[in-house]
């Protein structure tokens, strides 16, 4: 099975996922997938369409963690390594086995920026019936830093605003 029909049916799962919260009436709120090794957390209605790695064409003179820009869909979308940005430094090397497993995540068009975010790996959907404890984000974090959350086994989730994300000058900020 190529990557391709793989992320098909990855896709076409959550689709009826959704379908049966909606029909339970127990809705999922965010996506959740793991960056440099930690578990985030976006809200399912700022995330846009998932894709397969697509390697990104290089732009000069840009910040180290905006990989370039890459054709989605036939639309050229900036490409962010978030693991990168979040930490502020340079984009991890990874090899073609890691790429594999790599998703660019699109942020849903309303609002308003062409650019997809590459995460390690997806981990699926997650409403509130999975978490135990919530609480705010830590002291200085971010702005773009939601909630965080614990899960029933102890696992703890940084929820990502991606609205406010798509809004922070150093996010809009690529060139170097």
């Amino acid at each position: 099975m190529s990557s391709r029909d793989t992320l098909r049916a990855f896709q076409s799962h959550l689709a009826s996922r959704l379908q049966e919260a909606r029909v339970s009436g127990q809705a999922a709120s965010w996506l959740g997938v793991e960056v440099g090794g930690g578990p985030l957390l976006f809200p399912l209605s700022h995330a846009g369409e998932i894709f397969a790695w697509t390697p990104p064409q290089r732009v000069p003179y840009t910040q180290p963690w905006f990989l370039g820009v890459a054709n989605l869909r036939g639309a050229l979308s900036g490409v962010i390594d978030l693991g990168a940005f979040v930490r502020q430094g340079a984009a991890s090397p990874r090899g073609e086995a890691a790429l594999a497993q790599c998703r660019l995540i699109a942020l849903n068009p309303v609002l308003g920026l062409n650019c997809a975010l590459l995460v390690d790996r997806l981990v699926g959907l997650r409403g509130v019936g999975a978490f135990s404890a919530s609480g705010e984000p830590p002291a200085g974090s971010p702005t773009y830093f939601g909630h965080g959350y614990t899960d029933t086994g102890g696992l703890h989730w940084q929820e990502i605003n991606l609205q406010t994300l798509s809004r922070d000058p150093l996010f809009l900020n690529i060139g170097s």
